[in-house]
């Protein structure tokens, strides 16, 4: 690990990989809340096809960060996977700015999506190996609020250019591209990963949960049974749109959304340091599931922009945490393939989540769709309670 210092207390590949996920998650929040609408109101598509695509792109990427993680360790390098992984979803914007149908908006998520896989095993095992155990909440943590910055920034600017344009959703598709550039043109330059030894093929773990411990494998199922509710956020835009909501104003809200996200990512991840990872992922399971019960009931547009500003504490406070209490329970030497494995797990479950999602919605009706998430969040719950107390026993035995 390197000695040397970024701002505060991080390494430099900690900083400028902030700075990375800024710039691209601009790009990527200046498309994502547009692309229900544009599917929806522009090409026409129904619920159940959204979830489908949606389903189909998330789980891409899910399925490939455990092979893009394990190569990682394989070949012992880090930087160029991300530059790969960055660069291929730069190249996917022009498929949806000149999209005339769903399958060309489908094919642009799922390579967008294919990047996404290559790109975050790697980064998360350089953030982890660039940081100290006892300050993995913090890294991680800024990590996720660069990250939100950038998403709070995209959807401003994506606003501003709906109200210039009137052919707004291509331009702002188009120009979605010059921060995604940004952003592998720092990993190029800026990011410093020193010589790694290639893994012996006889130490390199198999693609398979059975050579992690117990721990990991629990959490690992704990966190895969709240994603198989956690549908894409495009059912909260469309919500959004269905309680009156105006498409012009809805990057608005995804961008209140986000930072509020932003401002609660680096405190959230000083709080599970000090206080346990354990207290605040148990915390972010329960807010969720109250979060998406308030969606299913939602009456009008004051309780979406309120439900949108919890659903922000809420993300602010879960997934750095989650990667952080990841990172303190797997092997050093096999950090990217246990994050490639838990992305994978994450990504599988979303799948069925977007796809049964967008099927509620059309046949029942749009609050199925979020008691279906409520119900998955208060299972999760549940068992990371009893998670929690086993550890807690097993502890008690040992002293």
């Amino acid at each position: 690990m390197s000695e040397r210092k970024g701002f505060f207390i991080f390494d430099r590949n900690v900083t400028v990989s902030g700075f990375v996920s800024l710039f691209m998650d601009i790009s990527s929040e200046m498309i994502y809340p547009l692309v229900p609408l544009f599917l929806a109101n522009v090409l026409g598509v129904n619920k159940s096809v959204i979830g489908l695509i949606e389903g189909i792109a998330e789980s891409t990427a899910g399925m490939l960060r455990v092979f893009s993680g394990w190569f990682s360790d394989r070949i012992g390098n880090r930087k160029w996977l991300m530059v790969a992984g960055y660069g291929i979803s730069t190249l996917s914007r022009p498929l949806l700015a000149l999209a005339a149908g769903w399958h060309h908006v489908m094919g642009f998520r799922f390579i967008d999506r294919f990047g996404k896989g290559i790109r975050t095993a790697p980064r998360d095992a350089i953030v982890a190996e660039s940081t100290v155990k006892e300050y993995l909440g913090r890294a991680f943590g800024f990590q996720r609020a660069m990250d939100t910055v950038g998403a709070a920034i995209g959807p401003a600017i994506a606003f501003l250019l709906m109200g210039i344009f009137s052919e707004g959703y291509r331009v702002v598709f188009w120009l979605s591209m010059v921060p995604a550039a940004i952003a592998v043109f720092l990993i190029i330059f800026f990011i410093r990963e020193g010589r790694r030894p290639v893994a012996n093929q006889s130490s390199i773990p198999k693609l398979s949960l059975s050579y992690f411990n117990l721990k990991f494998k629990a959490f690992i199922i704990i966190a895969a049974i709240f994603a198989a509710g956690n549908s894409s956020d495009v059912f909260l835009i469309l919500r959004a749109q269905q309680e009156g909501i105006s498409s012009a104003t809805i990057p608005v809200v995804y961008l209140t959304f986000n930072v509020i996200y932003a401002l609660t990512s680096v405190p959230a991840g000083v709080a599970a340091d000090r206080f346990g990872r354990k207290k605040i992922i148990l915390i972010g399971f329960i807010m969720f599931a109250f979060i998406y019960y308030g969606f299913a009931i939602a009456d009008g547009p004051k309780a979406i922009w309120g439900l949108f500003a919890f659903y922000g504490i809420f993300m602010g406070i879960s997934e750095g945490v989650q990667k952080a209490y990841l990172a303190s329970i797997i092997s050093a030497d096999y950090k990217a393939t246990a994050f490639g494995l838990y992305n994978t797990a994450i990504g599988l479950a979303t799948f069925p989540a977007s796809l049964i999602g967008g099927m509620l919605w059309d046949r029942i009706s749009p609050s199925a769709t979020f008691y279906y998430g409520c119900l998955t969040a208060s299972v999760s719950t549940f068992l990371f309670a009893i998670f929690i107390l086993h550890e807690k026993t097993q502890g008690i035995k040992r002293a």
